[in-house]
Order: structure tokens, then C-alpha cells, then sequence
């Protein structure tokens, strides 16, 4: 279990809480979580979660804090870098509470959405390419601890149909390289 500690959102209000990475899919979600965040007069929390390179049983062999405060800076930069490309910076119109934990991202999510009140929202991530297929071998799926775990409401957004567009568009370009090379 992450330890979120101090940082935890400690507001009385309802929340939208929505797990980011920065990729097509989480912007999706996040779009998502904030249109639900106005609908419902909540507080909008996009959580980034990470765990140390090599993983935290690694980290914890060999410690190195100036790592560990590279990492947690870049962590800061890539949900930034998220907000600033879904929305140019914070959404309008909703109050944003952005967070970044380190831990696992299925139960740091879970564990903030504990609240009968709140709603979590998650893309379905990936779900093709070898990237996506070598992850689900490793471990479970984001996606699948929160809807096993969640105490609160949980929405999974699809990708957009632009995404399908954007890898057909991708998979041209690929295919124009290898012929012309």
C-alpha cells in the first residue's frame, strides 16, 4: 500500500479522482474527469503515481536519495506537462487539486477513492502493441485493481475514436519509411 500521508486530499466535498500518465489514454480520461468533475460541482484530482526505476523492493536494496528526488521531480514535470496538454494548464470552470504519489497506480488510486461519494475514472489504457502485451505478463492490469478494489464508483473511459485514427495515420507512416528505405 502507497503511503500518501500528508498528501492525501482531505476535502469534505465530492471528488473526481483520475489516474494520469501523460499518454493518449489518460488525456482522454482526464477530459472525462473533468467534464464529470463540473457536472457533479466536485473537486477535480488528477493523480500521477510512480514507483522508483527497477521498482521499490530495487530502490530499497540500494537507496540513493538525489535519485529518488530526480525522480519525484520528473513525476511533478510529467503531470504538468499532462494538465498542460489536455487543457493548457489547470481546466476553468472546476477546482483542480493535482497530485503525485509514489506507489503502485492501481492502489494509490484505490486507496484515495475511498469515499461512497467519490468517482474514480481510468482509461482502459493500451490495449494493443508490444509494450501493452509485455506489461500485462508482468503484472496486473491499472485498470482491472480498481475495478476489483475501488470503494467508490469507477468509470473506464474508452480510447477516443481518434486514437484509432492517430494509429492508422502512425502505421502509414510506417509503412511509407520501410518502402522507401
Amino acid at each position: 500500500m502507497p503511503d500518501i500521508g500528508k498528501r492525501r486530499i482531505m476535502s469534505d466535498g465530492a471528488r473526481v479522482i483520475v489516474g494520469v500518465t501523460g499518454s493518449l489514454h489518460s488525456l482522454t480520461a482526464l477530459h472525462r474527469a473533468a467534464e464529470e468533475a463540473r457536472i457533479r460541482q466536485a473537486v477535480l484530482v488528477p493523480v500521477l503515481a510512480w514507483t522508483p526505476v527497477g521498482g521499490e523492493r530495487n530502490y530499497r536494496a540500494r537507496p540513493c536519495p538525489p535519485l529518488l528526488r530526480a525522480w519525484q521531480d520528473l513525476a511533478d514535470a510529467r503531470l504538468e506537462r499532462a494538465l498542460d496538454q489536455a487543457f493548457g494548464g489547470l481546466p476553468i470552470g472546476v477546482p483542480v487539486r493535482p497530485l503525485v504519489v509514489r506507489g503502485e497506480a492501481g492502489a494509490v488510486l484505490t486507496e484515495l477513492a475511498d469515499r461512497p461519494g467519490d468517482l474514480l475514472v481510468i482509461s482502459t489504457g493500451e490495449q494493443d502493441g508490444l509494450r501493452a502485451r509485455l506489461r500485462r505478463l508482468t503484472r496486473r492490469s491499472v485498470t482491472r485493481h480498481c475495478l476489483d478494489r475501488a470503494r467508490a464508483g469507477v468509470l473506464v473511459v474508452p480510447p477516443s475514436t481518434l486514437h484509432e485514427d492517430l494509429r492508422a495515420l502512425h502505421r502509414g507512416i510506417d509503412l511509407r519509411e520501410l518502402v522507401a528505405a
